[in-house]
């Protein structure tokens, strides 16, 4: 017999089309994708944009520990308590990448009565958005390749910058070497394999208005550097219009629903310790031309996906939030005290009371870019009365509101309490956003400012090789582009070991990488994997599929 959820999900979906015309989109602007999908139709995207924007709520987190935040659930739960409050409000996620879905995370599509549907699509498959930018990133690898060995470039195989991706976690694919066998099976050379959500055509994918922005930033992606030590770009090549053929589809923003049957654009998947972390910018551009309100969502912690949010997707789209919700938990607070996980339902206000200085970091840096702070706190059965007086006290003196968050067991109604502080916050005056840095500032000057007013470091350690790269950014005249640091979401530092809110630490950069395409430079901090492992228990273990068809394990 099904649980009670899975029946929830399955009976309360209506079909897209009339979830589509709620907010005004007629049925030809939609591309459907069965009865519950649907895809908006590009042209119809780009004639909304004249239209007056909402309001736009960015949901982060604390600094995620493996007791949980919930952020996603909460985005999700949000949106369905303000449309509760007769305030239309659609959601902006991010699709989720096959990786942690079969690896460590699970599912990336809510949780509990708080969840986008259908939820095994999104999960799964569901528009082939990541396959097709999986077969761009691997077609100019292959003319790359090709134009190497057909010397119609002489890009020096050293200097090569262009790996493959593929959507899945495997570390044996990290380092390869491709090109052995006889001399018409290419120039052999060590490469590699990211995950597809590292891919800077997934950047780029997510950060882009229309084809014409699309097909001119794939141009613009740099492939490495000849024997004189000249760039080369995809341009170079003369595929970027044959790469926007294969994106032609992607590009296009996927609309679905929450289990409440409210608007959700689900669309591009970067990750936040990588990547930009947030959804496309076409997305949230025409969400908010057809709503009142937006929530959104930058992946990990404050320190990562919020900080790209604010110094580098804002900019580039056009849009600023107009408030962040920042999501914790007590049992990530007590984490970051010091409470291992085996006991982390034990009431213990010694370790929250030490790990609220996570949470006071994270409250502390939003300020700073001047748009109103919100507090929710995502409640379990086994939060005590006294562990959540203690956070609630501690948001009061950090002159913060915050709301318990009933979501994942209560579905929007859990979520009212946190609607209406959020409504209460944004009809509130405030100086209005602004970002932390000046993209013209030296390289190193915004890597600086990062370092010490979000993670709290003392100082910044430039390694050989960063000095370097820093050198070819400067030659290139790409040194006006924003950062987009790489970095542990387990701490503030580049030491996951180090939780809390450590300060006088110093961050070592090691190198920095130029997405000339995305138009980014992303500096990596201590030891980053851009393709990660399987653990040892892997979440595809408990997937499977039963005589109906029917998806079992997938959450």
């Amino acid at each position: 017999m099904k649980p009670d959820i899975e029946i929830a999900r399955e009976s309360r979906m209506l079909p897209i089309t009339q979830i589509a015309a709620r907010i005004g989109i007629p049925e030809r602007a939609l591309e459907l994708y069965g009865p519950h999908k649907a895809k908006i139709n590009l042209s119809y995207c780009i004639d909304c944009m004249g239209q007056t924007p909402g309001k736009l709520i960015l949901v982060t987190a604390t600094s995620p520990t493996p007791a949980g935040e919930g952020k996603t659930t909460t985005s999700i739960g949000l949106t369905d308590a303000l449309n509760r409050l007769n305030r239309q409000t659609a959601a902006c996620l991010r699709e989720p990448s096959l990786g942690p879905v079969f690896g460590i995370k699970g599912g990336a599509a809510g949780g509990g009565y708080s969840q986008c549907v259908p939820m095994e699509d999104i999960n799964l498959h569901f528009t082939g958005d990541l396959h097709a930018i999986t077969a761009a990133h691997n077609t100019l690898a292959a003319l790359l390749n090709n134009a190497i060995y057909r010397h119609k470039i002489e890009l020096d195989p050293k200097k090569i910058l262009w790996n493959r991706v593929l959507d899945v976690n495997d570390r044996s694919l990290r380092n390869i070497i491709v090109g052995l066998g006889r001399p018409t099976d290419g120039v052999s050379h060590q490469s590699g394999f990211d995950i597809t959500a590292a891919s800077e055509i997934m950047a780029i994918l997510c950060l882009v208005r229309n084809l014409s922005d699309l097909k001119e930033k794939l141009g613009n992606i740099l492939l490495g550097f000849d024997y004189k030590n000249k760039p080369v770009y995809c341009s170079n090549l003369g595929v970027a219009g044959a790469l926007t053929v294969l994106l032609k589809d992607a590009i296009k923003p996927n609309l679905v629903q929450t289990m409440e049957n409210n608007p959700a654009f689900i669309h591009g998947g970067p990750f936040a310790n990588i990547a930009q972390g947030t959804n496309s910018i076409m997305a949230t551009r025409f969400a908010l031309r057809t709503n009142d309100y937006v929530v959104t969502e930058a992946g990990f912690g404050s320190d990562l996906g919020a900080e790209k949010f604010f110094n580098l997707v804002s900019p580039y789209g056009g849009f600023a939030p107009d408030i962040t919700v920042l999501t914790t938990t007590i049992k990530a607070l007590k984490m970051h005290g010091g409470q291992a996980l085996a006991r982390i339902k034990q009431e213990n206000l010694n370790a929250l009371s030490d790990g609220l200085s996570n949470l006071g970091r994270h409250i502390s840096n939003l300020k700073k870019f001047h748009v109103p702070v919100v507090v929710a706190l995502n409640k379990f059965s086994s939060d005590s009365l006294h562990e959540i007086e203690m956070v609630f006290d501690y948001c009061e003196q950090m002159g913060v509101d915050i709301a318990l968050s009933e979501v994942w067991e209560k579905g929007g109604a859990g979520g009212e309490e946190l609607a209406r502080v959020v409504l209460k916050n944004l009809e509130s005056p405030s100086e209005g956003y602004t970002p932390l840095y000046d993209w013209n500032a030296s390289v190193e000057d915004k890597i600086t400012i990062v370092a010490q007013e979000i993670y709290g470091a003392k100082d910044v350690e430039f390694e050989s090789e960063a000095m370097q790269d820093i050198a070819d950014i400067n030659q290139l005249g790409l040194e006006s582009l924003p950062i987009c640091i790489a970095k542990t979401q387990k701490s503030f530092s580049d030491d996951p070991t180090k939780l809390g809110a450590p300060e006088g630490f110093t961050l070592k950069i090691k190198r920095i990488l130029i997405a000339a395409g995305a138009g980014f430079l992303i500096p990596i901090a201590g030891r980053m994997l851009r393709m990660p492992g399987l653990p040892m228990q892997p979440a595809a273990e408990s997937i499977d599929i039963d005589y109906d068809g029917d998806v079992v394990g997938l959450f």
